[in-house]
């Protein structure tokens, strides 16, 4: 096990970690099998969620087909948002409830997953809608129980929402994204087709991709499960709990892929072998953090998202400013793996070596910055955006952007170090460019 000692046993932390994922079927074509999943889990009216431009694609054609052959009564809903909202959820889920629907297949990105995730957890147990929403922000009440089965499909090789118990929205009232966890909203089967890539735009590989790269980089180095205190019960262990063995193991795979194919997937739509070893990526960092979780870079992106003003990048729905969940992400990673470096300087270099750096001669000194080189580096070559000055920031918005930020405490606190308000701050003016 690499960097053991970060996993060594503490006087007061928990003793045990737990392993939870959902049933995953990987391969080219597995979409195909969504009728006889469907079927087979007891599903006889099935909600089929996506959007409105997936809705004319061929891969919602194929599960479509796939649901009719096998005599699954289907509906649809194709009104879900790039970018969902509180209210976007809440019309879905006045449409599940209104169709009486079993089960739910999500066809989509990350949006239309976590989407499909809401609508079935408030279908099923009804409650005002910031009941569930994580804490400081909402109630963060436990989901009542188990939902109705959902098969998730997903057609981008980056959210990994397909792996996880998370559905991340924007709250319009605070002009930040927020979230809902809960281990019963990881869907019931996940049909991982790496074909679905192929025709995506350069942009939105990128995009996707470096939210992977973040997915794992800060899985691997989040405050490990053993330096938490134990939960009162075992029921009430959080998902999120922290690095461990587990996850680890994903991680550094998914890292060694990413070094491996992420510009080649960018730079050639035809390249199906690096397109599907990124989706491979996706689903070994979504197990990866569905179980240990992210940190600081994540729950940086969420006011760096809420907040656009103007900016709205290639390959993406033109006409409303967004900056797409993987950008919003990566454009702090450099300034987050710099300052959390010091916590655990092992776990960064090791993750900068299976990320293609160059580390020789380095030391434990230099691990923040041969990771966040070897990021901006990558950033550079897939034409990511310069920091959260290359999506429309500027100094005079980092207290809006650390207000927004700074309630995301689940994110925050998985960091291997503290981050008070002050170095959140901190880290936003590092975050404004890198070269």
């Amino acid at each position: 096990m690499a960097c053991c000692h970060y996993l060594a046993p503490t006087d007061d932390g928990d003793t045990a970690f737990s392993v939870d994922t959902a049933s995953i079927t990987f391969g080219a074509g597995c979409l195909a099998e969504a009728g006889d999943r469907a079927k087979s889990i007891g599903i006889s009216r099935i909600a089929l969620m996506t959007d409105k431009k997936l809705a004319g694609l061929e891969h919602v054609a194929k599960v479509r087909r796939s649901l009719q052959a096998a005599g699954v009564d289907c509906v649809e809903y194709d009104d879900v948002r790039v970018e969902p909202t509180d209210e976007s959820f809440l019309a879905a889920t006045r449409f599940a409830v209104e169709s009486k629907v079993d089960g739910y297949i999500s066809v989509g990105g990350g949006s239309v997953i976590d989407t499909a995730k809401a609508a079935n957890l408030y279908a099923t147990h009804p409650a005002e809608f910031l009941t569930y929403v994580n804490a400081p922000i909402g109630a963060g009440a436990a989901t009542p129980g188990p939902l109705k089965p959902h098969i998730a499909c997903p057609t981008t090789s980056g959210t990994g929402s397909e792996c996880t118990g998370i559905a991340v929205f924007d709250l319009l009232s605070m002009q930040a994204k927020t979230g809902i966890v809960s281990k019963h909203l990881r869907p019931t089967l996940a049909l991982v087709d790496p074909e679905v890539t192929a025709s995506l735009p350069a942009n939105v590989v990128a995009a996707s991709a470096f939210d992977v790269l973040s997915h794992a980089l800060e899985s691997y180095t989040a405050r490990p499960y053993n330096r938490r205190q134990a939960p009162a019960l075992p029921s009430l262990r959080p998902m999120s709990q922290g690095a461990n063995p587990w996850s680890d193991l994903g991680c550094r795979e998914a890292l060694r892929l990413l070094g491996l194919y992420l510009e080649r997937a960018v730079a050639d739509a035809g390249d199906r072998e690096a397109r599907a070893q990124l989706m491979w990526a996706a689903t070994l960092a979504g197990i990866a953090f569905g179980n240990a979780g992210c940190h600081a870079p994540h729950g940086m992106s969420y006011s760096v998202a809420g907040l656009v003003r103007d900016f709205c990048p290639a390959g993406y729905p033109q006409g409303e400013p967004i900056v797409p969940h993987g950008m919003s992400v990566i454009v702090n990673a450099p300034a987050v793996f710099r300052f959390t470096a010091p916590a655990c300087p092992e776990r960064h270099m090791e993750a900068a070596d299976w990320l293609g750096a160059d580390v020789r001669g380095a030391g434990n000194d230099d691990a923040g910055e041969v990771v966040g080189g070897r990021i901006i580096a990558l950033r550079k070559t897939t034409d990511m955006p310069n920091g959260i000055g290359g999506v429309g920031y500027g100094r005079d918005d980092i207290d809006a952007l650390t207000n927004g930020a700074f309630p995301q405490r689940r994110l925050l606190k998985n960091a291997p170090r503290d981050i008070s308000r002050e170095a959140l701050s901190g880290l936003f003016e590092n975050a404004i460019s890198y070269w």
